[in-house]
C-alpha cells in the first residue's frame, strides 16, 4: 500500500482501531474478529460490481461514503487491487435471504456482498459502525476498518419507527435526519401519522381545506400542552404546517435511497377534530369542531357513518395518497373512535338497521372494509390499530397491535381464524413516548409510563402461544413516538434515542444473540456515534427494577 502522511487525528482514529471488540448495533447474525486491518485512503478503489452507477443505491453508497466518512475514493474497475467493493450477485445466493450481506474486511480490502440493494444499503451500515465513533467529526487521511467476516440479515421484515407530526409538525429536513438514523440501525418501515385531531400535514387538491384550515392551530407552544387553552375569539391559527405533494416526493426518494418504506396512516373513522374543522358536514351533529390545541378525553369527533359523502370523501383521499407513495400499504387508524355521536344519529343508526349490524362496532367495520374494497382495488392493503378487530376484519387486513393490556389471545384467534398479519407494538413495550427515567429524574415531559431501555431491548414480537408456523403471521414490531410534549425535533431525538437502538436490535437480531449485558456495555461507543451525527438523546439510563409499583 503507498505509503501516507497521517495526521495527527488520522493516527488517533486508527490507534484506536486495534483488536478491541466490535461494537455493532443491531447484533449480526454471525461475526468473526481476525487479525488486522484494512486502512481506506483517499486512493482506495471503490468498486461498484454489477451495479449501474447512476443507480439511486450506488449514488447513494458514494454521497454516504463521502458525507459520513470525508472519502472521495476514485472509480475501481473490478479487478482493482485492495478495494472497498459492494458486489451485487447476478444471481442470488439462496443462502441469503433478501435483506441480507456478507461483509469481509482483511489486509486485502473490504468485500460487501448481497442479493439486493436492500443488503448493500446495510452492509454500509455496518461499514459505517466498523470506523471510529467520533470519525464524522473530524477530518481524516485513512481509516482504519477491523479485519473480520460478517454475515447478517434481518430476524423480522417489518422493522419500524412510526412519528407523529400532527401534534407538532416536523418539517422535512428533520424527517430526513429521522430516516438517517432509522437507516444507521437497519429500520426499514417508516410509518408516517400524517393526520389526527391536532392537525392535517397533507396535501390533498381535491380538499384542499384540509391544509387552509386543518393544518393550523392556535398558538400554544409557549403553554404547556396540558394547559389545553382553548382558542379565543377570533384568535388566529398560525401554529402547524403540512407536506406538500412535492416534498412528500423529496422523502419518498431520500427514504427508498435508504432501502425504508414510507407508510403514510390517515385516520378512519375517529380521531379527525381536523377534518370536521375543515369540512363540518361530514359530522353527525352541528357541534363546531376546531383543530385541536391540547390534550381532551373522551374523543367526540368522528365522521357520520350513515353519509354517503364520508364514504366518497374517504375514497378521494385514498386515491391522491396511492398515487403519491409507492407503499403497497395505507394505514388507516381504527382507533379510539368513540360512538357517542353514531348512537344519537339518526343517519347511523338508519345504516346499522339497513344493513343488519348489531352495533356501532360493525358499522365502523362495515367503513373500514368500504374502504378497503377501494384500496385493494388499487392493489393495497390497509393497515389498522387493533380496535379494527372489535367488528370484524378481512383476513387480508393487517393488524397492529398496540394494546398491551389485551391478551395476546385475541391475537392468536385473529391469525388461527382468518390469517390477519400482526405488527407488534405494544405500548408496554413500544410506546417511546413514556418515560425512560423514573418521572421525577426525567429532563422531558411524557406523557406517562415508564418504559426504560432495558424493557425495550427485552421486546419479544412473538406472542407466546404460537406455533412455528402460525410465528410466521407476526410481520415484526416497531417503535411508536407520539409527539404531545415533543414541540421540538430536539425533544423528539431526546425521547426516540438511544431507545430506538434497543428495538433496533429486537427486530433484526437473531433471538439468541440478543444479550442485554453486552449491549449496555456498546451504547457509549454508540452515543458517541450519534453524538458526531447531531443527534440529541437520553443519557440516563432507567432499568426495569425500578418500575414504579402499580
Amino acid at each position: 500500500m503507498k505509503h501516507l502522511l497521517l495526521s495527527a487525528s488520522t493516527l488517533l482514529l486508527l490507534a484506536g482501531c486495534g483488536q478491541k471488540a466490535i461494537n455493532l448495533v443491531p447484533q449480526p447474525v454471525q461475526i468473526t474478529a481476525q487479525q488486522g486491518q484494512f486502512v481506506i485512503t483517499h486512493n482506495t478503489p471503490l468498486v461498484l460490481q454489477n451495479m449501474d452507477a447512476s443507480s439511486a443505491t450506488a449514488l447513494y453508497i458514494q454521497e454516504f461514503l463521502s458525507s459520513r466518512l470525508g472519502l472521495h475514493l476514485p472509480s475501481g474497475s473490478d479487478d482493482a487491487a485492495q478495494a472497498l467493493r459492494f458486489i451485487l450477485n447476478p444471481t442470488p445466493d439462496a443462502a441469503l435471504p433478501a435483506e441480507g450481506y456478507t461483509l469481509q474486511a482483511n489486509a486485502n480490502g473490504i468485500s460487501i456482498v448481497a442479493n439486493t440493494d436492500a443488503g448493500l444499503v446495510y452492509g454500509l451500515q455496518t461499514l459505517y459502525q466498523l470506523a471510529p465513533a467520533q470519525i464524522s467529526t473530524q477530518h481524516v487521511d485513512a481509516i482504519a476498518i477491523p479485519a473480520v467476516d460478517i454475515t447478517d440479515y434481518p430476524r423480522f421484515e417489518w422493522r419500524g419507527s412510526h412519528l407523529d407530526v400532527s401534534r407538532h409538525f416536523f418539517d422535512v429536513e428533520y424527517v430526513k435526519k429521522h430516516l438517517d438514523v432509522m437507516a444507521l440501525y437497519k429500520l426499514n418501515k417508516f410509518h408516517w401519522h400524517l393526520t389526527d385531531d391536532h392537525g392535517w400535514r397533507l396535501q390533498i387538491d381535491k380538499y384542499p381545506k384540509l391544509t387552509e384550515i386543518g393544518a393550523w392551530r392556535v398558538d400554544r407552544s409557549k403553554e404547556t400542552w396540558l394547559s389545553n387553552i382553548p382558542p379565543k375569539e377570533g384568535e388566529p391559527a398560525t401554529y402547524g404546517g403540512f407536506y406538500t405533494k412535492e416534498q412528500v416526493k423529496e422523502v419518498l426518494a431520500y427514504a427508498a435511497a435508504r432501502n425504508i418504506e414510507v407508510i403514510p396512516e390517515i385516520e378512519i373513522p375517529g380521531h379527525c377534530s381536523e377534518v370536521l374543522a375543515s369540512y363540518p358536514e361530514f359530522a353527525c351533529d352541528t357541534f363546531p369542531y376546531i383543530v385541536e390545541v391540547g390534550p381532551y378525553w373522551p374523543p367526540k369527533a368522528i365522521m357520520c357513518g350513515g353519509n354517503d359523502k364520508v364514504i366518497t370523501f374517504f375514497n378521494d383521499i385514498m386515491d391522491e395518497v396511492i398515487e403519491l407513495f409507492p407503499s403497497q400499504y395505507i394505514h388507516i387508524g381504527g382507533d379510539e373512535a368513540e360512538k357517542g355521536n353514531w348512537k344519537a344519529c339518526a343517519k347511523c343508526q338508519a345504516r346499522i338497521k339497513k344493513l343488519k349490524l348489531n352495533n356501532e362496532e360493525e358499522l365502523q367495520s362495515w367503513m373500514i372494509r368500504e374502504v378497503e374494497k377501494h384500496v385493494a382495488a388499487k392493489n393495497k392493503r390497509i393497515i389498522g390499530w387493533d380496535e379494527i378487530l372489535e367488528g370484524g376484519v378481512t383476513p387480508n387486513a393487517v393488524l397492529m397491535y398496540w394494546r398491551g393490556w389485551v391478551k395476546d389471545s385475541v391475537l392468536i384467534d385473529a391469525i388461527r381464524k382468518q390469517g390477519n398479519q400482526v405488527i407488534m407494538t405494544p405500548n408496554t413495550y413500544c410506546y417511546i413516548d413514556y418515560y425512560q427515567t423514573l418521572p421525577q429524574q426525567a429532563t422531558q415531559v411524557a406523557i406517562g409510563g415508564y418504559l426504560p431501555i432495558e424493557k425495550v431491548y427485552a421486546f419479544e414480537p412473538i406472542p407466546t402461544g404460537l406455533s412455528a408456523d402460525e410465528a410466521h403471521f407476526i410481520k415484526g414490531g416497531q417503535a411508536n413516538l407520539w409527539a404531545e410534549f415533543l414541540f421540538e425535533s430536539t425533544n423528539v431525538e431526546y425521547m426516540l434515542l438511544p431507545r430506538l437502538l434497543a428495538l433496533a436490535e429486537a427486530v433484526w437480531s437473531p433471538k439468541e444473540a440478543r444479550n442485554w449485558a453486552r449491549f449496555e456495555q456498546q451504547l457509549p461507543n454508540q452515543k458517541k456515534r450519534l453524538s458526531a451525527l447531531g443527534y440529541n438523546y437520553c443519557n440516563e439510563v432507567g432499568l426495569i427494577k425500578d418500575a414504579p409499583k402499580e
